[in-house]
Order: C-alpha cells, then sequence, then structure tokens
C-alpha cells in the first residue's frame, strides 16, 4: 500500500479515536465532580502542554524523519487513556490530560511534513493536504456520535480503554505502514525550495514572516475550543451525551460538504482563509444574539467554514516552505492552534457566566481579522 494511504489510515483511526472523546470528556469531568470552570482548565491544558510537543517535533521531524514520532505518539496516547479509564478524581484527570496533550502534540506534524515530503510536485501536494483534510473530517463526523453512544452502552472506563487499545493497535500497525525512503529524510526532492513569496518565507531561514497571520489559527482554534467546551455540558444524563455527539458529528458533516467542493481549491487559501474567518465569527455572534437560526443549522454552518479554512491554511503554509523545514513550519502552525485550544476553554469557563462564550469568540476572530496584514498578503499573491 502507498505511504499516503497508509498515512490516511492512521490519520482516520487517531482522529476517529480523538474526536470521540469530546463530547464525552466534560460529562466524565461532571461525574468526577469537578466545577464548569475546573473543566475549562482540564480541556485547555491539553493544549497547553501541547506546546512544547510542539517545539521539540517541529526540529525532531525535520532531523530524524516522521515514522518514529508517528509510532510512538499513537502508542504512548493509547496507553495513557487506558490508564484515564481508571482515575476517580478530577485532578488526577487534569493529570493525565496534560501528559496526554505533550504526547499527541507529535503526531499532527509528522503526519503532514510526511505528506507534503512525499509529494511529486505542487499540484500533488495540495491533493495530498485536501486529502488529508478530507480523511479527517470523515472520521470526525461519526466518532463523537460513536464515542457518546459507547458510553451510553458501556459507560466511561470501559469507553476509555476501548479508546486507548484502538489507538495502540493503531500504533503497532504503523510501524510496517509507515515508509520513509532516504528522498524524504534528506529532503532532496523537488519541493526542497519553497515558492518565490520573498515577504513570507519559514522562520528557520531567518527572513521576514508576518506573525499577525498565525492569528487567524489561534483564534479559529480558541473558537472551536469554545464550542467544544459549551457542547457537552447539556449531557448531563447519557442520553444528553448521544445528543452532544450527535451536535458534533453535525459539524464534521458540513465541513465534509465545502471539503467535497474540490472546486474551491482554485481560488487563494488566503482569501478562503478569510472568508471563511469572516463566516465563521458571524455565526457565533448570531448564536450569541440568539438568532431564529436553529442549533443544528448553525452548527452545520461552521462546519462549512471549518473545511473552508483548514486546508487552505496548510496548502498555504507548505507552498511558501522548504520541504527541509516541513517539521518547524508545521510545529508553528500547530503552536497556534494550541495555544487557541487552551485559551478557548478557559475563557468560557471562567466568564460564561458574565457574557455568552460564543460572543467571546465572534469577539477573538474579529480581531484576528482586523489586524491581519491583508496588503502585505496582497503582494505576495502578485509575486505568486
Amino acid at each position: 500500500m502507498k505511504t499516503s494511504l497508509w498515512l490516511y489510515l492512521f490519520i482516520f483511526v487517531a482522529m476517529f479515536d480523538l474526536h470521540a472523546q469530546y463530547p464525552i470528556l466534560s460529562p466524565f469531568a461532571l461525574s468526577l465532580g469537578a466545577a464548569p470552570s475546573f473543566i475549562g482548565y482540564i480541556m485547555g491544558v491539553y493544549s497547553l502542554t501541547h506546546l512544547p510537543g510542539n517545539i521539540i517535533a517541529g526540529f525532531g521531524i525535520d532531523k530524524w524523519g516522521s515514522k518514529a514520532f508517528i509510532v510512538l505518539s499513537l502508542i504512548v496516547a493509547g496507553i495513557i487513556l487506558i490508564f484515564q479509564s481508571q482515575i476517580t478524581d478530577p485532578w488526577t484527570l487534569l493529570y493525565i490530560r496534560s501528559i496526554s496533550g505533550f504526547v499527541l502534540a507529535f503526531l499532527s506534524p509528522a503526519c503532514l511534513a510526511l505528506l507534503a515530503k512525499i509529494a511529486r510536485d505542487r499540484i500533488h501536494q495540495s491533493k495530498l493536504m485536501a486529502g488529508n483534510g478530507l480523511v479527517h473530517t470523515l472520521a470526525s463526523v461519526v466518532s463523537p456520535a460513536a464515542g457518546a453512544l459507547l458510553v451510553s452502552k458501556v459507560g466511561f472506563t470501559a469507553a476509555f480503554a476501548i479508546l486507548g487499545w484502538i489507538l495502540i493497535a493503531t500504533g503497532l500497525f504503523a510501524i510496517i505502514g509507515v515508509r520513509e525512503t532516504s528522498t524524504t529524510k534528506s529532503n532532496k526532492s523537488a519541493l526542497s525550495e519553497p515558492l518565490p513569496v520573498p515577504e513570507l518565507e519559514a522562520d528557520a531561514r531567518g527572513s521576514k514572516i508576518p506573525w499577525l497571520f498565525f492569528l487567524i489559527p489561534l483564534a479559529i482554534s480558541c473558537s472551536q475550543g469554545i464550542l467544544f467546551f459549551e457542547l457537552p455540558l447539556i449531557a448531563t444524563t447519557r442520553s444528553a451525551v448521544v445528543t452532544a455527539g450527535i451536535l458534533f458529528s453535525l459539524v464534521s458533516l458540513g465541513a465534509l460538504l465545502t471539503l467535497s467542493f474540490v472546486f474551491l481549491n482554485r481560488f487563494s487559501p488566503l482569501y478562503r482563509t478569510v472568508f471563511g474567518a469572516l463566516t465563521l465569527a458571524f455565526i457565533f455572534f448570531g448564536i450569541a444574539v440568539q438568532w431564529p437560526i436553529p442549533l443544528y443549522a448553525a452548527l452545520f454552518m461552521i462546519g462549512m467554514t471549518k473545511g473552508i479554512i483548514f486546508p487552505a491554511l496548510s496548502t498555504l503554509l507548505a507552498a511558501i516552505t522548504p520541504s527541509s523545514k516541513y517539521g518547524r513550519a508545521f510545529s508553528f502552525l500547530s503552536i497556534a492552534f494550541s495555544l487557541g485550544s487552551f485559551i478557548g476553554p478557559i475563557l468560557a469557563g471562567n466568564l460564561r457566566g458574565v457574557v455568552s462564550s460564543y460572543y467571546i469568540a465572534f469577539m477573538i476572530l474579529m480581531i484576528a481579522l482586523l489586524v491581519l496584514p491583508l496588503r502585505k498578503f496582497n503582494s505576495i499573491l502578485v509575486s505568486r
């Protein structure tokens, strides 16, 4: 089987396993006696400990390749989930989640870097990135509902243990499934140099980079963290957990729809990012002011914006970065996502009694868009 297909398979299983936890983690913490504000820290610390892992991953992947990080990340994360199934108090859950966040910080940069390296040319690279987004979304469509249904049938303890063993099995398969040739390890490919975009190149090359660009992924992940914090709190019973799982799946279904619009790849990734983020901000504003659109429809639209934004971000980053720096480039992107995912739940957990969490998401997205240096990016697009 081709390396890309193996990668898609492992990404699917890993993302299925991880997204299955979204609708059940908050109810699990509540069952342990955690307050809503403390749940925000439990969800946020996972992303906070992502940061050192992302930094280490960036340099480690460029030096030693992706395979070892993919295998170890999956296996160790599975072992941690099995331990998580046995905990009995909120503080232990906080510690376990912090360790899990560090371990899984290596997975996404490693997979994205390897996908970018095995591409034959820029067009093939764009297709591989779109395929990654499609596989990720397919997994997230069914996994929240599946995870919630699993808890309703077997309970939290057995559900976490099952998910942990699935991750371990996936990591073992990755040992034989992921192959790195000498070409991909040494980065001597046709993609060794970035496209001619002088004002936005990899940080490792020491050239200028508009760092305000990274406020966009930070704001998007922050708003997503707020959403993931709020939705499961409706789950006070096991039947409600299933409802929360369905709500998460609606977001993924919306993303799957826009990912199927292949004609969108013809448009500038920058314009796709800005349009998607602006639309996402107004959807959160609508929910905050209790607009007449049902929550189910709003969640589906949020998913549609995600299907536009995430492939555009990865495509833009890969196009402007030399293959020898892919590890570091995607680790910086992961750092931005991790920071946002850490900030979002904590803001929601501490401020939801004062102001709507969805209004906070709207404001963060709008601030990121307002400070984005569009003129500089326009000059980059012209040079391309």
